[in-house]
């Protein structure tokens, strides 16, 4: 591990800081911005993981910090998407929303417990988790578009079931994986 202030730790606290011009792009309508700004979060993503691992910039402070940016971006994306006093033409269902954010929340406080009552402290990424995130920002990514240019409903609606699918899915998996895994983990 490395230092606080590695490029991959910028990279991301630059993902961090455009977070709020991409919800305000898509409070105000401007999708085509909020595309861009998507867009560009996903390869910055890319960009620092690579950075970290070929450069052997991985920082105790990336290891945290680039899931939490992960997590604030997919979450505010659900939420903002689908508000539906926001002028999108193209809405994230609600039903969708609520599921995607409280299957995180779930997650997260599961996460909390097991920290503060036992010595568990990795949550490494599981096959379906990756699986469940990708189809998520693949989602989000359909409605943003949806917002630009004239998308099929049905291509819509396909994405919104594999979304569903996905969260579903991966939830039981780290449900199920918690409560078969032992409490401890070595120091």
């Amino acid at each position: 591990m490395k230092g606080l202030w590695t490029l991959p730790n910028f990279i991301t606290l630059v993902r961090l800081a455009t977070l709020p011009f991409f919800l305000l792009s898509i409070a105000e309508g401007r999708f085509g911005i909020a595309l861009t700004l998507f867009v560009a979060a996903g390869i910055s993503d890319g960009v620092d993981g690579y950075l970290a691992r070929r450069l052997q910039m991985n920082s105790a402070l990336g290891a945290y910090l680039d899931p939490i940016a992960d997590k604030l971006l997919l979450m505010s994306s659900y939420l903002f998407l689908a508000v539906p006093s926001y002028p999108a033409t193209t809405k994230m269902p609600v039903w969708l929303a609520v599921l995607v954010i409280s299957r995180d929340v779930l997650l997260l406080l599961v996460a909390l417990l097991l920290i503060l009552s036992s010595n568990k402290r990795r949550f490494p990424p599981t096959w379906l988790g990756k699986v469940a995130t990708v189809t998520l920002i693949v989602t989000v990514l359909f409605v943003l578009c949806a917002n630009v240019w004239d998308w099929p409903r049905s291509l819509l609606l396909v994405a919104f079931g594999a979304a569903a699918t996905a969260t579903i899915l991966s939830g039981f998996d780290y449900v199920l994986r918690v409560a078969r895994a032992p409490q401890t983990e070595p120091a």
